[in-house]
C-alpha cells in the first residue's frame, strides 16, 4: 500500500442528507458514514481517521456532535473540515480553534447573517437519511431567484420568507409555502402556481453546493 492509499484510508466524511454517499464518492475517495451525532468523532479518531469531514449531522432526534469532542479530535492531530449543514454550524463556532470551514452557509453563520439551527435542519427518511422537507437556506435563495426573475416582488419575497420561517422545519416545502402564501393573500392563486413551478424546477441548492466544497477542500488537503 502506497502513501496516498494510506492517507485515503484515514479520510472519513459524515454525510447522506445534503449529498448522497454515492454522489460524494464520485468526488472524493473516502469512507462515508451517516450524519454525525454525539460520540461519532471520538470513535473516528480512535479508529485512526486523521482527516474528518462534517457535512450532515443529527440535530434534534439525538444529541448533536459537541464542540468539546471536535476540539479534542483536533488536539489529537485530526484535521476537521466542516460546511453545508452541521459542519457549517460547528465550523463557524470552532474555526478559532482550528476547524476549517468552507462554503456560503459557513460564512453566513460566521458573519452573523444566520443564527438559528433550523436554517439548515430538515426532516429525513430514517432509513436513507434523504431529506423529506426543504431547508430554509435553500428556500431563501430560491425565493430571491424568483424575485430576480420577476415572479414575485421584493415585498412579497420578504413576506413569504417570514411565512416559511414560521413553519416548523419538518413541514417546510415549496408546495406548502406557496399554497399558504396564496391563502394568506400574500400572492394570487395564479402567482402561487407559477412560483411553485419555478421553485421546484429551479431550486437554489446551497446545501449541496457547499457539501461539494467540503469534499473539494479535503481533496486539496490530501494533495498537499
Amino acid at each position: 500500500m502506497n502513501e496516498k492509499e494510506i492517507i485515503l484510508k484515514k479520510v472519513l466524511v459524515f454525510a447522506g442528507t445534503s449529498i448522497s454517499h454515492e454522489d460524494a464518492a464520485k468526488v472524493l475517495d473516502a469512507t462515508y458514514r451517516p450524519p454525525i451525532s454525539r460520540g461519532d468523532i471520538e470513535k473516528a479518531v480512535h479508529q485512526g481517521y486523521r482527516i474528518i469531514g462534517i457535512i450532515d449531522g443529527i440535530f434534534f432526534s439525538r444529541a448533536a456532535v459537541g464542540h468539546k469532542e471536535i476540539i479534542r479530535a483536533m488536539q489529537e492531530n485530526a484535521t476537521v473540515v466542516g460546511g453545508c449543514s452541521m459542519g457549517a454550524l460547528r465550523a463557524s463556532e470552532l474555526d478559532i480553534h482550528g476547524m476549517t470551514g468552507v462554503g456560503k452557509i459557513y460564512e453566513w453563520y460566521r458573519d452573523g447573517e444566520l443564527e438559528d439551527d433550523d436554517e439548515v435542519a430538515v426532516a429525513t427518511n430514517p432509513d436513507t437519511f434523504e431529506p423529506v422537507s426543504s431547508p430554509m437556506v435553500n428556500i431563501r435563495e430560491t425565493l430571491k431567484a424568483a424575485t430576480n426573475s420577476g415572479i414575485i416582488s421584493s415585498g412579497e419575497c420578504k413576506d413569504i420568507v417570514k411565512l416559511a420561517k414560521s413553519t416548523h422545519y419538518t413541514e417546510r416545502s415549496y408546495l406548502g409555502i406557496t399554497k399558504e402564501a396564496s391563502i394568506e393573500g400574500i400572492i394570487s392563486d395564479d402567482t402561487s402556481k407559477i412560483l411553485l413551478r419555478f421553485c421546484t424546477e429551479n431550486e437554489a441548492d446551497v446545501k449541496r453546493e457547499d457539501a461539494l466544497l467540503v469534499l473539494e477542500k479535503i481533496k486539496k488537503i490530501i494533495s498537499k
